[in-house]
């Protein structure tokens, strides 16, 4: 009985989704040590955290900032998609916005030392900023529009204002103990709401 070739083509792409999964496993992993110690960790630490050998990392990322640059877009498409899920799952647009903007935190402390990293490749570092932009405006802008026609934000707010906003309010964050960005960015969200 032949099978037209499924079988190789279906052994082939779930091989293809198990290295993909393996692969979004290793950057979470690397994410994860990024905020605990800086993006110069060393990759031993990195690989411990993912649960594989070093020589798994360096196939898949054969340089820091290879593996800088896919943590970056990594967590930059997740807090993407985690708008469009939130605004379905949250009890209201505003709720949505603001466990957004929770992430968009996290992915603002996360990031520190990115700049650092690539500051010997501005091409690249402005490429991962238009990425950035190209991704998270969109899905802000949609939280945005979806909490004003509900009434409970002021409308005329822009993404990239508000965007803008948080990332002036997470600067040092990561590096002074005594400053709480999160509760300043809690302040300026919950500010967005229409006076009752």
């Amino acid at each position: 009985m032949n099978d037209g070739g499924q079988g190789a083509g279906s052994a082939a792409g779930s091989r293809r989704k198990d290295a993909r999964r393996n692969q979004q496993a290793l950057l979470d992993a690397a994410a994860a040590v990024f905020v605990t110690s800086g993006v110069d960790a060393p990759v031993r630490a990195i690989a411990a955290e993912a649960g594989v050998g070093m020589g798994t990392i360096y196939r898949h990322f054969p340089t820091r900032a290879d593996l800088i640059v896919a943590v970056y877009r990594h967590q930059v498409d997740a807090c993407a998609q985690a708008g469009p899920a939130l605004l379905t799952s949250s009890p209201s647009p505003h709720a949505a916005l603001a466990a957004w903007i929770d992430q968009f935190v996290d992915f603002l402390v996360t990031k520190h030392g990115l700049a650092a990293a690539m500051q010997t490749d501005s091409a690249g570092f402005e490429t991962l900023h238009a990425y950035f932009l190209d991704r998270l405006v969109p899905v802000c802008t949609q939280l945005l529009d979806a909490a004003a026609a509900s009434g409970e934000i002021r409308p005329g707010l822009t993404a990239y204002q508000l965007m803008r906003g948080v990332g002036n309010l997470c600067i040092g964050a990561e590096s002074d103990p005594r400053y709480d960005a999160r509760a300043l960015v809690a302040l300026l969200v919950a500010g967005l709401r229409q006076p009752r």
